[in-house]
């Protein structure tokens, strides 16, 4: 209770003081005023942990979703017109309702406000739809792929532009403030990437060596997380943004750095934040819902719905991709993403307690009706090969099954390689294995370098019997130690863009082997998908 309050229950007490009821309304008063007052402390404090929970849900999406060396690989012209297709129509659709562009159904949003509902309504649930995925064996399926890439793309390309509409400069919409915006993130991106990749991974090794304390890089990430946010927020960038940028610059860290970090980021996400969200969107929904005009309720509701499969399933047709309706309906799931979205859009005023009650209320039906819809659709769907698809990102495979092995665990010994005295032709009558495009060449025990089939192409067929591998292999960095995590060995695979590495034992440095990214991603399989 402010002083002012006081004061002003002190005048009420002198008035009231000689009338019978005086006291029992003087109560009533009393109790009103002290309970207004908590209601207040409290939702500032819920406006405080959404926000805060936000950053953190944005930053662990950048972290184990986004890998932007995977999204680029994939941007191939014909699968990029699908993404737009699948991301722009829902999008349009559910602008054209939420705005009076068209017709007048008496929201009253703001452009911008809209803007960002559209852009939510658009999204899709990556975790809903992997686990899915999982269970149906869909993983690593041309279907499976397609969908959690676009997914991915969905993230990638709509996040940051939530976070710029209801940041500071969010009002403005013009094509200079666009660029802006561009330029801002593109600037704000390339410095997070350096200090994440020049800045941290050198003060994790520095400060390990002269501190001994628990959790060390914990702390350091999330502070640095913090003070990412804060960065972001001073030029004009919602925190959220920030903490994307941040994730996605730190999801190349190496595993040991990762479970130091992750377990403990995931557990506050899910033991404190996630729960926070619902009931923070349970008691922010009301029925206030029965105020919205019937045409707009029944618009929102159908309207996304149709474009969130219409606009996949004629990007598919249009592209000539198998599986439209399957591929429709694996984009269709949503989860506490779009939730928490919905209650930033809220807290900031963006949408009023009528349109967010009945949202909330229709993102429900979507988290309950998904997953069942699509195990339907895609049991009916028959499983294939992944051969021309799409690669699927190591790390939204690894998130989603829970493995801890060392390369050792996986790995088949062998002295046994093709040599730089061999022919050309010899390499391909006699080693040459389905699904991999690298090979290790080693002489007398050592590493010489690597073939890459794709460097045979320029080789005539006549020429294969007496050139030797010498004259085609190149230098070969890169190798793997028998006891490192299988996770570290597919990042730098990734990276180096090649299917294979030598396996060193660490302490002779003896080659004992090769591992390929076709046999981790197999045991990756075989764990059964892990949990979401």
């Amino acid at each position: 209770m402010t002083r002012s309050d006081g004061f002003r229950l002190e005048r009420q007490l002198a008035g009231r003081a000689s009338h019978p009821l005086g006291a029992s309304a003087l109560a009533r008063r009393t109790l009103q005023t002290a309970l207004t007052i908590c209601c207040g402390h409290l939702a500032n404090s819920s406006q405080v942990l959404v926000g805060i929970g936000v950053c953190l849900l944005f930053f662990l999406v950048g972290l184990d979703e986004i890998d932007t060396s995977v999204l680029v690989n994939s941007l191939r012209a014909r699968f990029l017109l699908f993404v737009l297709s699948s991301l722009l129509t829902p999008a349009l659709l559910s602008f054209l309702v939420l705005s009076d562009l068209v017709y007048d159904f008496g929201l009253g949003l703001e452009p911008r406000a809209a803007l960002a509902l559209a852009t939510i309504l658009s999204l899709s649930s990556l975790g809903i739809a992997a686990k899915v995925l999982a269970d149906g064996g869909h993983l690593r399926d041309p279907l499976g792929v397609r969908i959690l890439n676009a997914i991915l793309l969905f993230k990638f390309f709509c996040l940051p532009l939530v976070g710029f509409m209801y940041g500071d400069d969010g009002g403005d919409l013009s094509p200079l403030a666009v660029l802006t915006l561009f330029a801002k993130v593109a600037c704000f991106g390339f410095a997070t990437y350096l200090i994440s990749n020049r800045v941290l991974p050198p003060a994790f090794v520095v400060l390990k060596r002269f501190l001994h304390v628990p959790h060390l890089s914990f702390g350091l990430v999330l502070g640095t997380l913090f003070l990412t946010v804060a960065c972001a927020e001073l030029l004009n960038l919602h925190g959220s943004v920030g903490a994307l940028l941040f994730g996605a610059a730190l999801s190349g860290l190496p595993c040991q750095v990762r479970r130091e970090v992750v377990p403990g980021l995931r557990s506050m996400a899910d033991g404190l934040f996630i729960p926070l969200f619902f009931v923070t969107g349970g008691l922010q929904t009301s029925f206030a819902m029965s105020e919205l005009p019937v045409a707009a309720a029944v618009a929102i509701a159908i309207v996304p719905l149709v474009g969130k499969f219409g606009g996949p399933f004629l990007g598919a047709l249009a592209t000539r991709m198998e599986n439209p309706a399957a591929l429709a309906t694996g984009l269709m799931a949503k989860g506490i993403t779009e939730i928490a979205l919905l209650l930033v859009l809220v807290e900031h005023g963006m949408i009023g307690r009528d349109l967010f009650s009945w949202l909330m209320l229709v993102m429900f039906a979507y988290v309950m009706g998904s997953p069942p819809l699509i195990t339907f659709v895609l049991g009916r769907t028959k499983r294939r090969a992944t051969e021309g698809s799409p690669a699927l990102s190591p790390f939204s495979l690894t998130r989603f099954a829970l493995i801890d092995v060392a390369v050792r665990e996986i790995l088949e010994v062998s002295d046994r390689f093709p040599g730089p005295d061999q022919s050309v032709r010899d390499l391909v009558e006699h080693w040459l294995v389905p699904g991999q495009h690298d090979y290790v060449v080693a002489t007398d025990g050592r590493v010489a370098g690597m073939v890459s089939t794709s460097m045979l192409r320029c080789l005539p067929m006549e020429a294969w019997s007496t050139t030797p591998l010498r004259e085609v292999t190149r230098e070969l960095t890169e190798s793997a130690w028998d006891d490192e995590h299988v996770e570290d060995v597919l990042q730098r695979m990734q990276e180096g863009s090649v299917t294979t590495l030598p396996v060193l034992e660490r302490k002779s440095g003896k080659l004992i082997g090769s591992v390929t990214s076709q046999e981790i991603l197999d045991l990756i399989l075989r764990s059964g998908g892990g949990h979401v």
